[in-house]
């Protein structure tokens, strides 16, 4: 059971902690999932992100683009070491397994690194725990033992942290590699608490049942003082060394200009245009 009555002093703890400097926005940059999911992005659009991706004070994590544009992103990034990721089951979170994992399938065929796969939250939400399990798990199945595998639970459609507690824990037990908050297509993307009930899932079950994993906010991550806040959650759940590109990410694009800002880059060379999600 989450001990909800915890939220309100860890966020009030995590805010006194949050400094808004280079530092910050350099380590908020290595973990950063730069994303364009957008019904008019072009392969132009998403080489642009690519080039973004590379910043003057280190590179992302990843890039998220839509399935067609994986091939486009892989060869765009080079050898930067950032990689390529995609969506699958998006934005909707539907039920059915076979061709979730079919999808997944065709997306690591492409060449994607990272599979981020809606969890079917509104059949979990209604009872139906084994169908959105079984879409979790065909995912996994589709992506290999190695892949990295998020998980999104659309937190913001969820009435109560203790049911995104118990989203997270099913997602942890049946294979992802990350939990995630948002989809960036419902109005509610990451809250601080959605990320405390998360990462707490994400405690527990490694105490519990030797399960590591990792988090990422999506949704709503717009600025520095944003991203050091989530940061500053996880460093008090899980300690100050936790955070890394393996552990936490962040989804977002317009928040890139902020962090480059603050660590001094002249940000009137940099593009806002590939949505924030």
């Amino acid at each position: 059971m989450f001990d909800t009555k915890s939220i309100a002093e860890t966020i009030e703890t995590a805010k006194k902690s949050v400094v808004v400097n280079s530092a910050t926005a350099r380590r908020a940059i290595s973990v950063l999932d730069l994303t364009s999911l957008n019904d008019d992005d072009t392969i132009e659009t998403i080489e642009a992100l690519c080039a973004k991706a590379q910043t003057p004070v280190g590179n992302t994590a990843a890039v998220c683009v839509y399935a067609p544009f994986v091939e486009t992103s892989w060869k765009a990034l080079g050898q930067s070491g950032v990689k390529t990721a995609t969506v699958v089951n998006f934005p909707d979170g539907g039920e059915n397994a076979q061709r979730v994992a079919d999808e997944t399938a065709n997306a690591v065929a492409a060449g994607a690194d990272e599979i981020d796969v809606v969890l079917p939250y509104r059949a979990f939400l209604a009872g139906n725990i084994n169908s959105a399990a079984e879409v979790i798990t065909a995912t996994r199945q589709a992506c290999g033992p190695f892949m990295t595998l998020k998980v999104i639970l659309e937190s913001g459609e969820f009435p109560d942290t203790q049911t995104i507690y118990d989203a997270a824990r099913l997602a942890i037990a049946n294979g992802a590699n990350f939990v995630k908050t948002s989809t960036g297509k419902v109005p509610t993307g990451a809250t601080p608490e959605a990320a405390i009930a998360m990462i707490t899932a994400i405690r527990d079950a490694k105490a519990e049942q030797g399960l590591d994993c990792g988090f990422k906010a999506s949704g709503g991550v717009k600025t520095t003082a944003d991203a050091g806040l989530y940061l500053a959650i996880a460093n008090h759940i899980m300690g100050p060394d936790w955070a890394t590109p393996a552990t936490f990410r962040f989804g977002a694009s317009s928040v890139l200009t902020d962090l480059l800002a603050v660590c001094g880059v002249n940000t009137d060379l940099v593009s806002t245009n590939a949505g924030n999600y």
